[in-house]
């Protein structure tokens, strides 16, 4: 299975066609220079095209009057002035003899990607369009938009494919009013949105865009807004609303299909988001969503309007469907103080609706959210002059790094009589050891010196943190006789010989020695079910759950809310897994979460099994190539007690890792950050 693109350069066959400040950005180019880029990278030869067609006018008709298509099907036959009148009914959209003829073909496009998604002809894709579709509604064309592409491809995925659930998530800058009006009252789309908002002030300073519009009736709570208040988010602020909402609640939700409204104006540079927001964080959103649904993840492009920003975005995005390693996070430092307070509204917004955010704080007494700031009467909207787009055009970061894929996916250090799985390489290691090293390995871990088979395979799995560590090899797996002496000797070797951070994940109880988390260079977060005595360490965190890891409600808690944040806080070099015997965690959760850990250190990510769990080589080598998870189910609520413990391990944190913060400082406000 492979990645779709979808394309056809008779979506760039319109243009503007008279004097509009407000739609001068949206151009042809948009389109022509990210997919010559994807071409010229190589991206597009590894991905599988798909041919685009026309939408039917009854695939139209799912989410657009037949009054509004009929009224769009005579654009071409208007002239130009007719074609302005036409246009100054809607909002900041123009339309083209052509357009209409490029709308049918972006919205057929998302169609063709659903289609090929659906049916297991590709495991994801993207779909380069124009017009954007977000904005469009039941029976108006708004924003550039004509058809609402991503909205007639929810609809038709539900209609043909008997898809029950379909998560839409729109990272686009600006929030899209058509797709909610679409869906607010229907729980079976969950509707996500972050959008920059600044009290209403933004375009399209609508009050239905605020954190309080949850949806309506039997849609309530599957409409999530979170608004951004100020310009400058950064890619802390993204991941942060990943992990403390989206990502929880969705996996709550469960889809069946996952639809991104792909716009990449809330990048760097762009003239409309004025965000700073580098293009690898795409990378990062979009791996995170891999696991959902199966893996079947549609993107449909919306916005994007820096050239430079657009194409580096779109290639990070494609790039990490192919299934490539994602880049190593840059330097994330803590939310800002307006990012939390959107944060902590949203969360309180929606805790009456969702299981995992039933403890969320409440709106703060001394909260500036837009519902107590409202545009003043004669009060000026955002509007940007020349000079304020100059500058945001001008703004310089640096080009994403480039991204390597190891030559080897996954090595497995196994005894000779178990099978390697296909796709994997069996690592032996066979030059010999330095002397020192080998004395200490088989001190520190051998039962008997004259033990040569374990000897082998301590030394054979060291080796292998090294071809890690060259970019050599990407992830492995190693069956240990004990988990506990292996992932120290991990860890010594890594943090002495290789100077490198170390992210060790324990799931299940067991021993931790307490001298590896003596220095900064090794955290250790780990989940189980046992009481020990706390240790006053930061480097060292302890999850206890009242089931342990076999509730998978609680386990996924601690996942989103203090797993993934501590992960890309501390930023490791690599990632040792280490199951603990009799850990109890079932297959799909074990799956997830190794997919999960794969979005830090470049996804090297060692896993470390007990020679006991043979069973459990073939699913885990599975999600270290990269295949997706097996769906968790629709979660059911946590226990009280593990929420609870959760919350207040969160609370005591935070003053050391920043990330796990989801309330603004009661002392400070937004506008003083």
């Amino acid at each position: 299975m492979g990645t779709a693109l979808i394309y056809d350069d008779e979506m760039t066959k319109y243009k503007l066609l008279w004097v509009d400040p407000a739609c001068k950005i949206e151009v042809p180019e948009r389109l022509t220079v990210s997919h010559e880029t994807l071409v010229r990278t190589g991206l597009a030869d590894r991905c599988v095209s798909v041919p685009v067609r026309e939408a039917t006018d009854a695939e139209i008709l799912l989410a657009h009057s037949e009054e509004y298509l009929e009224a769009v099907k005579k654009t071409p036959y208007m002239s130009l002035e007719d074609l302005m009148e036409f246009t100054r009914q809607y909002g900041d959209v123009y339309f083209h003899p052509n357009i209409y003829h490029c709308a049918k073909l972006a919205a057929g496009a998302a169609l063709q990607l659903v289609d090929s998604v659906m049916t297991g002809k590709v495991r994801n894709g993207m779909a380069l369009v124009r017009p954007p579709g977000h904005h469009s509604m039941r029976s108006a064309a708004n924003g550039f938009c004509v058809f609402n592409n991503v909205a007639i491809a929810a609809q038709y995925a539900k209609q043909k494919y008997g898809v029950q659930r379909v998560l839409i998530v729109d990272w686009d800058i600006h929030h899209g009013q058509g797709v909610q009006y679409c869906f607010e009252d229907d729980p079976s789309v969950l509707y996500f949105s972050w959008h920059r908002y600044e009290h209403q002030k933004f375009w399209p300073h609508l009050r239905d865009s605020d954190y309080d519009i949850v949806g309506k009736e039997k849609g309530a709570g599957f409409n999530i807004n979170v608004p951004w208040n100020k310009v400058g988010m950064e890619n802390v602020d993204y991941l942060s609303v990943f992990c403390h909402v989206l990502l929880p609640v969705a996996y709550e939700f469960c889809p069946d299909l996952v639809l991104v409204c792909a716009g990449f104006d809330s990048a760097i540079g762009d003239p409309e988001g004025e965000m700073c927001a580098t293009p690898d964080v795409f990378a990062h959103l979009t791996h995170l969503l891999m696991n959902l649904a199966g893996g079947k993840l549609c993107a449909v492009l919306e916005g994007g309007y820096n050239l430079t920003s657009l194409v580096q975005s779109v290639c990070q995005t494609v790039q990490t469907l192919l299934g490539d390693p994602v880049p190593r996070p840059a330097s994330l430092k803590s939310p800002c103080i307006s990012a939390l307070e959107s944060l902590q509204c949203v969360r309180s917004a929606h805790k009456a609706y969702w299981s995992c955010l039933k403890h969320a704080a409440d709106l703060p007494a001394s909260t500036i959210s837009t519902k107590q700031i409202k545009l003043g009467e004669g009060e000026e909207t955002t509007e940007k002059g020349e000079e304020e787009e100059k500058d945001a055009e001008e703004k310089v970061w640096p080009e994403p790094p480039k991204r390597v894929t190891p030559p080897v996916c996954a090595a497995l250090v196994l005894p000779d009589d178990v099978a390697c799985p296909e796709g994997c390489e069996r690592f032996s290691f066979s030059e010999d050891l330095d002397p020192l090293l080998a004395s200490k390995l088989r001190e520190s871990f051998l039962r008997d010196a004259d033990d040569s088979t374990a000897f082998i395979t301590v030394s054979s799995f060291i080796a292998l943190t090294e071809k890690m560590e060259k970019n050599e090899i990407c992830s492995g797996l190693a069956l240990v006789p004990d988990v506990t002496k292996a992932m120290t000797s991990i860890v010594q070797h890594v943090t002495t010989v290789l100077s490198n951070r170390v992210l060790v994940v324990c799931v299940g109880d067991g021993n931790v020695p307490s001298h590896i988390t003596e220095d900064r260079e090794t955290l250790v977060v780990q989940m189980g079910s046992a009481q020990t005595e706390e240790r006053s360490c930061k480097y060292y965190i302890r999850v206890c759950l009242k089931k342990g890891c076999s509730d998978t409600s609680g386990f996924t808690q601690a996942v989103f809310g203090l797993l993934l944040p501590l992960g890309y806080e501390y930023d490791p070099g690599l990632v040792v897994l280490a199951r603990m015997p009799d850990s109890g965690v079932s297959d799909s959760l074990w799956q997830q979460l190794i997919g999960l850990l794969q979005s830090f250190a470049l996804g090297h990510t060692l896993v470390v099994l007990q020679e006991e769990e043979k069973a459990l080589i073939g699913l885990t080598a599975s999600s270290l190539l990269g295949n997706p998870a097996a769906s968790l189910k629709q979660l059911q609520a946590p226990l009280t007690e593990d929420t609870e413990a959760i919350e207040k391990l969160r609370h005591r944190l935070q003053a050391d890792w920043k990330f796990l913060q989801t309330t603004a400082p009661q002392t400070q406000r937004s506008d003083e950050d």
